[in-house]
Parts: structure tokens; C-alpha cells; sequence
């Protein structure tokens, strides 16, 4: 029996963890082993030491016993997926590089040296070979699938390439590293390999009749679900053939012609961007002219410019609508530019966030001219939002890049990095060692400088470490301060994500009400002689108040 103290004081860095033993479980290929890993630099990914990590077992039937090492990772270990006694797998990574790598074990040999299977750069997704298939067994526990004797597994990936993902299937030999593709995604569907469909066993599986369970969607189509079967015996040059099991009805029929599109542009520094950019049903460019434009947007970090500038998405992947989905604003005759990508790249020894707002507000300015360029926006009525680290986003663009956009939404954000002074997203230094970059990076800082309208919307009990509620409620106070057109909403009982009915369609009349007022009429506003736009006066005083 082990008692562990309270992780009171795991380093605040990636790849740290708690000291003494973590990741306790029982092995699923055994009926009464727990296995657990060890830290043995203490949890600090700051001391060097070699191995970092060492795996223990020990048997149930022994609990007196002494523990047997099993195997050791010289990154910070991240799992393993059991199969038997002559193959596991088990994955390590280390976060500074961005570098991960999968090995293969004979858990029943422990004196064998793993094997390194992939060892690969994780943000290159181009590059991601995709994840062994697990079955189940008579237990209920999973195994990974292995055929022929061993040799073999199924790996199940995502298929990104330049010209959008394209999930596939490989019969893939451990030994050799050959692969067989034995299914992929046929355009103009985006199709989904989701589990292998064979009775629970505690025999190998056979290629031969073999059934995968599959998806597969369209933009306009939601997803459906197939079985595939296989011929037996297996082969490759006959297709298997399809069982359709599911017949789910469009969810919004009334937007099943909206109109989608994944667009690819670059910022000034070259780097490749994309985004999604969606359009009312019906909706002609040339007929109809710009519309009122919402930019919807979260950043990233990177370590190079090519894993920043990979299309992470699919042309055919169906346009999905969530409660709180910015695509909402369709319905009422909003363009949506969705998900464009804001990379924060730092490459080599450079930390990305030293130069963050400049590189935000380069890829938002591509991002804007693309839409104009295409005659879909209006560059009088582009509005900016997002959610948590995205709603940090949008208060730093109206810092920092006012003239881009007409209004901004920010629900769940932190505006204030102050507060979160041992680290951020991807940012590992903290306040003490960057002052700089966090005091440049903090909206709360130049909430002198925001002139343009911005709604802010959290949840009165939000949880998340880094998105207390205080930070809107400071934030707030200081562009009131200032003289700035805002508003404070906070939704009672809820969390960093809104899930009660009441509070999802009052943040979503709220977000309606200032798109409408700050972002749908600007067409007729000439701004005043300073550059700031002139407000409805029968819509909007200079200062909207807090509300709850």
C-alpha cells in the first residue's frame, strides 16, 4: 500500500510530474499485475538524468513481494498499451523538442532491450503514421490487435496532407516497418475509421472477415456510420462491402446549403495559414456584396514555420454546429471566418511569446485581407472573437490592431497575465524571469488603448486556474475606466464552459445584441475624426453596463 502526500510541489514546467509512484493500474493483458512508473528526477524535467522514468510491476498474488523493474524511458513516459508477454508498446516525449517516440517491449523478457518503433517530431502531422488498434478481450479488458502471431498491428490515422486529411487504415509489420494500406477516405466524403468490430476473444485476430466499424460525413451530410467487411480469405483487390447502421437526420435542416470553404493564404513573414470560411445559404459575392464578417479564432505555439503552416482540417468534413458555435450567427446573415490559424512560432532557442503580439496581429491582418479581397467581408463590419485563450486574442487585437476590426467578443478569457504569473498555454518562464512579455502581452495593460467596442461574457464560478473570474471583472472595471464601450456579463453557476440552457441562450442573445448593434450597422457609421467609429445613438451610450 502506498500513501502519497498532496502534489503540493510538482514543478510549474512541462513535462514535470509528481514525485514517488504515478500512473498506477493494472495491466490489462494480466488478471492480477499493477504496474507504475517512478520519476527519477524527482518530477523536474530540469534535472538531467538518464533513465527519467522507470516502470515497476507486481503481482497481486505477491503483494509482499518486491516490486520488478520493468522497463525505463529517458523522456517523460506517457503510457504503454499492453498486448502479452511478447509485445507492449510504450511512449515517451519530451516537450522542448516536440519529440515523441514509441517502442515495442517483450514485457516477458525484461532483460531485452526495447525496440524504437517511431521516433518523430509530434507537431509535423504530415508525418503522424497513426495509433495501434486495441480488441477486447473475454475479461472486458483491452489489448492491442495483433495478427500474425505478433508481427503485426493495425494502425489507424488521420491522413493529414496538403490538400486536407484523409484517415486511412495500415496492416503495419513491427519487424520490418512495412505498412499495407487496406483503407482510406474516398473524397468527396471524409470518412472516419473508428474500431475494429470483432466479438470479444482471448484469441489473436485474423485479417481473414475481419469488420471495421467506420464514419463517414460530407459538408452537408451529417456522419453515418458503416461496417466494413472483409473478404475471407483476406485481400486487398476485392473491396469489402458496406452494411449502413445509423440514419441520423440533418440536425439544422434549414442550414444544410450553407456554403463552406477552406481558404490558404500567408502573412508577411511567408508563413502558410488557412481558416474556413463560411457563408449563408444562397449567399453570391458578386449578387449580394459583403457581408458583416465574425472572426472566430484561438492561437497556437509552434517550434517551426512548416508544422504552423500543415492544414489541420478537411474540405469535406461536415460543418458541425455546437450550442455556443459562432456558426450560429449564419442563421441571422453573417459570414464566419472559423478557426483561422494564428500561429506563435518560436524556432530554435527563440521563445514564441516574446514576439506574440506581432505575430498576432500579422496573421489577423492576413487573415482580414483575404476576406475582404474576396469581396465577402465588409472591412467596415469584421468582428473578432473567441473563447478562453481566444478571448485573450481578441482583447489584445483591439489593443494592438484596432483598425482590423469594428467590435470583439470574449467570453472566459484572461486579460490580466499578471495573474497567472508561473506560466501560460506554452509559456514555461514565468513572471519573474519575462516581466516584459507578460506586462506587453496583458490586454489589462493597454486597456487605455481599446477603443472599440468589446463584450465580455464568463462564467461566475469558472475553475480554470488561469481564467478566474476576476480577470474579466478587473478587466472590465479598468475599460470602464477608460471610458470604453464594454459590457460585463457573468453567467451564474456556471464554469470555464457554459452548459445550462439558461446561460447558453442568454450569452448567445447577448452576443446578438452586440453584433447587431456594434458590427451589422457600422455600414452606415462614418467615424469620427480621431478614427473611432461613431456609435448608433439610439442603440448604444458610450458605456454599456455590467450585467449578471
Amino acid at each position: 500500500l502506498e500513501v502519497l502526500p498532496l502534489a503540493e510541489d510538482i514543478p510549474i514546467v512541462h513535462n514535470s510530474c509528481r514525485a514517488g509512484r504515478r500512473s498506477i493500474g493494472w495491466r490489462s493483458d494480466k488478471e492480477c499485475e499493477i504496474a507504475w512508473v517512478e520519476a527519477q528526477d524527482g518530477g523536474d524535467p530540469r534535472i538531467e538524468v538518464s533513465p527519467r522514468d522507470i516502470v515497476y510491476t507486481l503481482c497481486a498474488d505477491d503483494a509482499q513481494g518486491e516490486p520488478e523493474q520493468l522497463i525505463s524511458t529517458d523522456f517523460r513516459f506517457g503510457g504503454i498499451q499492453w498486448g502479452d508477454d511478447k509485445l507492449a508498446l510504450v511512449y515517451e516525449s519530451w516537450y522542448k523538442t516536440r519529440r515523441s517516440i514509441m517502442s515495442r517491449f517483450s514485457p516477458g523478457d525484461r532483460a531485452a532491450a526495447p525496440t524504437v518503433v517511431f521516433d518523430r517530431y509530434y507537431e509535423d502531422v504530415y508525418t503522424d503514421p497513426g495509433s495501434p488498434t486495441t480488441r477486447r478481450l473475454t475479461s472486458g479488458d483491452y489489448v492491442l490487435a495483433t495478427f500474425e502471431g505478433g508481427k503485426k498491428l493495425l494502425l489507424m490515422g488521420s491522413g493529414h496532407r496538403p490538400e486536407g486529411k484523409q484517415p486511412f487504415v495500415d496492416l503495419f509489420d513491427i519487424e520490418t516497418g512495412e505498412k499495407q494500406r487496406i483503407w482510406e477516405s474516398s473524397p468527396p466524403h471524409l470518412e472516419y475509421p473508428v474500431s475494429i468490430m470483432e466479438p470479444p476473444s482471448d484469441e489473436e485476430l485474423t485479417m481473414d472477415g475481419i469488420s471495421l466499424l467506420i464514419s463517414r460525413e460530407t459538408p452537408k451530410d451529417p456522419p453515418q456510420y458503416y461496417v466494413l467487411k472483409y473478404p475471407d480469405p483476406f485481400n486487398t483487390t476485392e473491396p469489402p462491402t458496406e452494411n449502413l447502421i445509423t440514419d441520423f437526420p440533418h440536425p439544422y435542416a434549414k442550414l444544410r446549403d450553407l456554403q463552406k470553404e477552406i481558404i490558404q493564404y500567408e502573412r508577411e513573414d511567408g508563413t502558410p495559414l488557412t481558416a474556413t470560411l463560411y457563408t449563408p445559404p444562397g449567399y453570391d459575392s458578386e449578387r449580394d456584396g459583403p457581408l458583416p464578417t465574425l472572426l472566430w479564432a484561438y492561437p497556437r505555439e509552434f517550434k517551426t514555420k512548416e508544422a504552423a503552416g500543415q492544414l489541420r482540417d478537411s474540405p469535406y468534413r461536415f460543418s458541425g454546429i455546437g450550442p455556443s458555435s459562432p456558426l450560429l450567427h449564419l442563421a441571422r446573415g453573417y459570414a464566419v471566418l472559423d478557426g483561422p490559424t494564428m500561429p506563435i512560432i518560436g524556432e530554435g532557442d527563440a521563445e514564441p511569446n516574446d514576439t506574440y503580439v506581432e505575430q498576432l496581429t500579422s496573421s489577423a491582418r492576413a487573415a482580414v485581407e483575404e476576406v475582404v479581397r474576396r469581396g465577402v467581408a465588409d472591412p467596415a463590419r469584421i468582428a473578432v472573437g473567441g473563447h478562453s485563450y481566444g478571448a485573450f486574442m481578441a482583447a489584445n487585437l483591439l489593443a494592438y490592431a484596432p483598425e482590423l476590426f469594428c467590435c470583439a467578443i470574449a467570453r472566459s478569457g484572461a486579460y490580466n497575465r499578471t495573474l497567472t504569473p508561473f506560466g501560460f498555454q506554452a509559456e514555461e518562464r514565468t513572471v519573474w524571469e519575462a516581466p516584459e512579455t507578460y506586462m506587453k502581452m496583458s490586454p489589462f495593460m493597454v486597456a487605455n488603448k481599446i477603443k472599440k467596442p468589446i463584450l465580455l461574457i464568463h462564467g461566475e464560478e469558472d475553475n480554470n486556474t488561469g481564467t478566474f473570474p476576476m480577470q474579466s471583472e478587473r478587466f472590465y472595471s479598468a475599460l470602464q475606466g477608460h471610458g470604453a464601450t464594454c459590457k460585463l456579463v457573468l453567467l451564474p453557476h456556471e464554469s470555464h464552459s457554459y452548459r445550462g440552457k439558461e446561460s447558453i441562450l442568454h450569452g448567445l442573445y447577448e452576443m446578438c445584441e452586440w453584433l447587431d448593434m456594434f458590427c451589422a450597422q457600422r455600414k452606415e457609421l462614418p467615424d469620427n475624426e480621431d478614427g473611432v467609429a461613431r456609435e448608433p445613438e439610439d442603440k448604444a451610450a458610450s458605456k454599456v453596463g455590467s450585467s449578471s
